[in-house]
């Protein structure tokens, strides 16, 4: 069912043209841009929070106010330094203390540092993640590409979920900065964590251009690294960065990324993390990865003559003996713009799913539920047609 979207009041400017709704503001000079430049998008929620982030035009100051259904209420204005949050471009606001499951609305307040005009957004609502949920739902995208009228029809049959993960690829390659904050803010002049807060894992075309080192800027993870795990009720999530689709050294990288470097600090981290006991005791697991761990053609690739990775041979060889260790069930991957679902093997116990690409024909959402009697997960098309159901039982 496609939820119900309360709209802001007002209209403003995107950054490259598109228009973010928002509540009516004072302008205290016709001269100046609008302040706030995107909705608040609500991103990495934890067991006691989330993080707010969102775009303005010159030098603001920002705080976020939060009531939860319990009565408790708060306003947060201080970051890990001492400040205010603060920026001239992007403001970002973490909150903590919440308490796992219970529904919060959150909305953000905007100070210009100059003439102090402020902005406060319509109210947002979401709930921090709940281990101890007996059911979980989730929705996965990838590969979006900047299509915007793949973005916008995937937001529209995207239903309220406990949260989005965004799979990779979300740009073409950041060939200019700004297409930043349009592509991650505002997708498709969408304001997509409405009722279903945001995880980004990042693709292979996130880590191109010369750009490509700001998007960290815009992208909030639960630990502030570009992998991180988590559970929602019955489900336990590890999400991984598989890095570029050619080796580290490609003269097309122009000595810009270090991926063998990240994927062997992600291997001490990931022995580590299927050790924690709320990963290690949930009936169901999942790694999510933007290139997929296994693909039906795995030869070798001529890298001097175009070719490239359909799957992380790399990475795979990094991980696979922790992801069998930890009993994974399946991977959720993008990539090859082919859905595809590849069952466990002997030699690979777990599956690989995975979704289709940017164009409206091809676009395609994948949507998990789960609670304790099965794990169900089901890539859909545009068109409503189910392409791949796949079910889980819990593990003992």
């Amino acid at each position: 069912m496609t939820m119900k979207r309360r709209q802001f009041i007002g209209t403003l400017a995107a950054g490259t043209g598109g228009l973010v709704t928002v509540l009516a503001q004072e302008r205290a000079s016709t001269e100046k841009p609008l302040l706030v430049s995107t909705p608040m998008v609500l991103m990495a929620p934890r067991m006691d929070g989330i993080e707010a982030v969102w775009a303005v035009s010159r030098l603001s100051r920002g705080l976020v106010e939060w009531e939860a259904e319990d009565g408790a209420k708060g306003l947060v204005g201080a970051d890990a330094f001492g400040f205010v949050p603060q920026g001239d471009r992007i403001l970002r606001v973490r909150l903590s203390g919440l308490k796992p499951g219970t529904a919060c609305r959150v909305r953000a307040h905007t100070i210009a540092a100059d003439d102090k005009e402020t902005v406060v957004s319509a109210w947002k609502t979401f709930r921090p993640l709940n281990p101890g949920a007996v059911e979980t739902r989730f929705v996965m995208w990838n590969d979006t590409h900047i299509h915007d009228a793949s973005i916008r029809a995937l937001h529209e049959v995207t239903p309220t979920a406990d949260f989005l993960l965004w799979n990779g690829d979300t740009c073409n390659d950041w060939t200019q900065d700004e297409l930043l904050v349009p592509t991650l803010l505002h997708p498709g002049q969408c304001d997509i964590t409405e009722q279903r807060p945001l995880f980004i894992t990042w693709g292979n075309h996130d880590v191109r251009g010369a750009h490509a080192f700001k998007m960290p800027g815009l992208v909030a993870t639960p630990d502030g690294r570009p992998f991180y795990a988590f559970r929602s009720g019955p489900v336990a999530v590890i999400c991984l960065h598989t890095g570029e689709d050619k080796p580290d050294d490609h003269p097309t990288f122009q000595g810009r990324v270090a991926f063998d470097a990240l994927r062997a600090e992600q291997t001490r981290w990931l022995a580590e993390t299927i050790r924690r006991p709320e990963l290690r005791s949930a009936p169901y697991r999942v790694v999510a990865c933007h290139i997929p761990l296994r693909w039906k053609d795995e030869r070798a690739q001529d890298y001097s003559n175009q070719g490239f990775d359909r799957h992380s041979g790399r990475s795979r060889a990094a991980w696979h003996s922790l992801l069998v260790e930890w009993n994974t069930q399946v991977i959720l991957s993008g990539h090859t713009h082919q859905p595809t679902w590849l069952p466990p093997t002997d030699e690979f116990p777990y599956g690989q799913l995975i979704g289709g690409g940017p164009q409206l024909p091809h676009a395609t959402w994948t949507e998990g539920v789960a609670d304790a009697r099965q794990f169900r997960l089901k890539v859909r098309n545009l068109e409503g047609k189910t392409l791949h159901d796949v079910t889980f039982t819990p593990l003992t």
